[in-house]
């Protein structure tokens, strides 16, 4: 059972839906810890303070906010708690908004799925088919982690969706890059043409299934052969960028995804075949990694 992170309400108008945050996604990299390259032992990361010339323990500090240079006030949590904001403990709803209008949802921060608590359920089921119904996101503000956070609301399945976004001023506007100007770069309507076949030769339904970490899988693949002392496989540098003649390299790409799709049910089902063989005795990649790593500490904890 995961654990919730937050613990409040929903509130618009004089609604109110009692419910728990829970994160809606993890991270899946490999992690690595800083050794000494001398003896290969793990390192220590020490809190120091340089006024008692010692290293101090986390229950000896306290958060600080530097008003001025070199001086600082104490917040403390019981500060925090008392920040006078209704969107402390509840997801203050403003208004509902079309969900195609939302170009701002492309800057997500983090998304959280919504748990409602047993008093709250029939409000909650009530909000989430009137959203998805009439096709709209709810707009609010909600406080976590100590800040405030500008949210969005969608109907996810059989609950609902919390988004944190970023606020307008975090946003940096793409006026700043070099961009080509449309008069400079004028696009051949043949070039257009061809380009439109080429999308609509790789355009199908999105399948999140279909996609995975190739680079976790292959960092894990490395990392397996130095335990087991054999050396990685050499992967070819990727080709350099040259000037192309545009028309030929479309072309040539259509031509290659028509093909691939064409081809695309045929792998799907010799795919599918090897995956239910091997169901039962793969491991995900890690695993056997990390298995690896259990007996061989299971090893030194006996040897010792």
């Amino acid at each position: 059972m995961p654990r919730s992170m937050w613990r409040g309400a929903i509130q618009f108008g004089l609604v109110t839906i009692p419910l728990r945050l829970y994160l809606a996604t993890e991270s899946r990299g490999v992690s690595f810890n800083m050794l000494h390259a001398e003896c290969l032992s793990r390192i220590q990361m020490k809190t120091w303070c340089p006024v008692h010339d010692r290293a101090i323990t986390r229950s000896e500090t306290v958060k600080g906010y530097e008003y001025a240079p070199g001086q600082y006030v104490v917040v403390t949590d019981e500060d925090l708690e008392s920040v006078p904001l209704k969107s402390v403990r509840s997801i203050e709803i403003e208004r509902f908004v079309p969900s195609s209008d939302l170009a701002a949802l492309r800057f997500v921060k983090q998304a959280y799925y919504l748990e409602p608590e047993p008093l709250g359920r029939k409000a909650f089921m009530l909000l989430k088919e009137v959203l998805a119904d009439r096709a709209l996101t709810a707009i609010g503000k909600v406080v976590i982690t100590n800040r405030e956070h500008l949210a969005a609301l969608d109907p996810f399945g059989p609950t609902l969706l919390l988004s944190t976004l970023y606020w307008p001023d975090e946003i940096r506007p793409a006026g700043e890059l070099d961009l080509p100007a449309a008069e400079a770069t004028a696009v051949k309507p043949a070039e257009r043409a061809m380009a439109e076949q080429l999308v609509a030769a790789m355009t199908e339904p999105f399948d999140a299934a279909a996609y995975r970490d190739e680079y976790r899988d292959a960092l894990v693949a490395i990392i397996e052969a130095k335990v087991a002392g054999e050396a990685p496989v050499a992967v070819a540098a990727p080709p350099s960028p040259t000037v192309v003649d545009l028309m030929a390299a479309l072309e040539a790409s259509v031509a290659a995804a028509r093909a691939a799709k064409a081809a695309q049910p045929v792998r799907e089902l010799v795919a599918g075949a090897a995956d239910h063989a091997a169901a039962d005795h793969a491991a995900a990649p890690g695993e056997e990694l990390a298995a690896k790593g259990a007996r061989r500490g299971e090893r030194r904890r006996k040897t010792a």
